[in-house]
């Protein structure tokens, strides 16, 4: 079966400004091209949100819109409680949005592909797939 791959905001966001990083852009573009990202409303939401005008939102989410998209359910929440309560009892506090995020990883068998150090640190307690931009 072929990987996928959910690319955090963290990473987009430097994938897609005028003043992207090289590394990273070129390794958001081979995953695109192979047809290995998927993404979740919450990225897409973090995404949308940070656009500066109409137009820029709707090519954005058009692109976005393109990509599979993995459904936050039910199944993801549960998930996501056990998450979050199990970093908690080893002391990490992380975001809600990144518990969520991680929920969707397991939930797909994605490998989150980021440039946050709380996915870092939740890779400790979790089996989790991470690909580091840090």
């Amino acid at each position: 079966m072929n990987s996928l791959f959910l690319i955090d905001t963290s990473v987009w966001i430097f994938a897609l400004r005028k003043k992207y990083i090289p590394e990273i852009k070129s390794r958001v573009e081979k995953l695109l091209g192979e047809g290995k990202v998927v993404i979740n409303p919450i990225i897409k939401l973090e995404l949308l949100a940070g656009t500066k005008t109409k137009k820029e939102f709707s090519h954005l989410k058009l692109r976005l819109d393109a990509l599979p998209e993995i459904a936050i359910s039910q199944e993801i929440w549960e998930e996501t409680q056990k998450i979050a309560f199990e970093l908690r009892r080893n002391g990490l506090d992380l975001p809600l949005i990144d518990t969520i995020i991680l929920s969707c990883a397991k939930f797909s068998n994605s490998t989150i592909v980021h440039g946050d150090r709380h996915f870092e640190l939740a890779g400790k307690f979790l089996d989790v797939k991470l690909e580091s931009f840090l």
